[in-house]
């Protein structure tokens, strides 16, 4: 699959060799939803104040894994694009440095995590039910612990997907989550151990991805292979390079997180039947958008390939086809998520009224989503991967807190409409958000040089 510089073909991918490189990425992707949603059913059972702790940490466990996905990005886009350019060596070098900034970072913020933890947890959301923050202060803890095998399994399988193998991270990604749903099962149900249980299988399954990716990684038969990791000392040029495509990636991640923190705090005002409604809708809604996730983390690899290479049209053709896909991608997955949602919240043991609520904001999201999100969400994808990283983050930052954020809060503590006002603000986000990033796309300003 790959775009070599002496290629005379234009349009030389397939739609079979993009399928064999995306059904991986968006299986992985679709997998690792439906394992969260499972877990979140086995954890709803112990009791709604459980579900609402638990979902309250994981919006802040969200930010802090989307600043690992970042740096992975950043390798992604180096590497992808010395493979296109059929440098191999500054592949490998860059790959090196890119495990290095991961694991310096993961630790980093484990430490500064245990330190803070119940400071943090009082800061963003204030005065929550007891046996809510009960189960927030516990599933916290053990899920800090886990940071760094997050982090080392996100730039492993990075670093995999910028050599076009999208399909070992998958199988990876599989073992990992029945590990992980497994452990629930016996820990909450076997063992009566509750949220505790639930954090020990997910802290469990972060350090087997991480374990696993590392040692394939060291095999020769990849044209990416780390060895001697206690040996990889820091490249400052490298390191610059991928850190100024991931934090502008990053600080995107993080403002979008941020922003989902305060229209959490909102949330949280609004009771447990709210509290769970809307975790388990964020669940559900994770869903549906995995295999437009997929479509575009495909994007980048492919775009950054093509640019390596010196093709630009070629880009620009694919980012226009795949922006295709998404949609397609959105619309059947929407329509999936909304088929289950009434037996995952029965399952679940939510009550009537937080069920109820959930399907309702659902039914709405299965219905706008199709036509707002590709753009908003695809588009962006090639844009990294061209270097084009700031102005996504400028864009991205601003809709969220201006529309998403503002209007969240608005909506639900001044004109007290409850938590659909968190969709609204949403689904006025990704329309704002696709006319500006189609505009920039038409324009071809986003393509920039990667590296020399």
């Amino acid at each position: 699959m790959r775009i070599s510089k002496d290629s005379t073909n234009d349009h030389i991918i397939s739609n079979r060799k993009m399928l064999l490189l995306l059904i991986p990425i968006i299986a992985e992707q679709f997998l690792t939803s439906l394992m969260g949603m499972a877990d979140s059913m086995m954890v709803s059972n112990v009791g709604a104040a459980a579900l609402s702790g638990v979902s309250l940490v994981d919006s802040i466990n969200i930010l802090v894994v989307q600043a690992f996905n970042a740096m992975a990005t950043g390798g992604v886009i180096i590497c992808s694009t010395y493979i296109g350019q059929g440098d191999k060596k500054r592949a490998n070098e860059s790959a090196r440095q890119v495990l290095l900034v991961s694991t310096v970072m993961a630790v980093t913020l484990m430490i500064l995590g245990l330190i803070f933890r119940v400071r943090l947890l009082r800061l963003v959301f204030g005065q929550v039910d007891p046996d809510v923050m009960s189960a927030a202060n516990i599933y916290f803890l053990l899920t800090i612990i886990s940071y760094p095998g997050v982090s080392i399994a996100a730039a492993g399988s990075a670093i995999f997907r910028s050599q076009d193998n999208t399909k070992l991270p998958m199988n990876v990604a599989i073992v990992s989550n029945i590990l992980n749903v497994a452990g629930n099962a016996v820990l909450i149900y076997g063992f009566k151990m509750g949220v505790t249980g639930a954090a020990i299988a997910t802290l469990a399954s972060r350090i087997f991805s991480a374990v696993v990716l590392m040692v394939l990684l060291r095999r020769d038969k990849y044209e990416i292979s780390v060895r001697d990791y206690f040996k990889i000392r820091p490249d400052a040029d490298k390191i610059k390079r991928i850190l100024s495509m991931g934090i502008p990636n990053g600080i995107e991640n993080s403002m979008f997180q941020f922003g989902k923190l305060a229209i959490q705090s909102s949330v949280s005002t609004l009771g447990t039947v709210a509290i769970a409604a809307q975790a388990m809708t964020n669940i559900l809604e994770n869903v549906n958008g995995v295999a437009g996730i997929g479509v575009g983390i495909g994007l980048m690899t492919i775009v950054g390939h093509c640019l390596g290479a010196g093709r630009k049209d070629e880009a620009i053709y694919y980012t226009k086809k795949m922006v295709g896909w998404g949609y397609i991608a959105i619309l059947l997955s929407c329509l999936l998520a909304y088929a289950i949602a009434f037996p995952v919240t029965s399952l679940a043991g939510m009550t009537k009224e937080s069920a109820s609520l959930c399907i309702y904001m659902l039914g709405w999201i299965t219905i706008v989503k199709p036509i707002l999100w590709a753009p908003s969400f695809v588009t962006p994808y090639a844009m990294r991967a061209a270097g084009d990283v700031k102005f996504s983050m400028l864009i991205a930052t601003l809709t969220m807190w201006l529309c998403r954020v503002s209007m969240a809060v608005y909506l639900i503590r001044v004109a007290h409409i409850g938590a659909m006002g968190v969709w609204i603000g949403m689904f006025c986000d990704w329309g704002i958000r696709g006319i500006i990033f189609t505009w920039r796309f038409k324009s071809r300003k986003w393509i920039h040089k990667v590296v020399e």
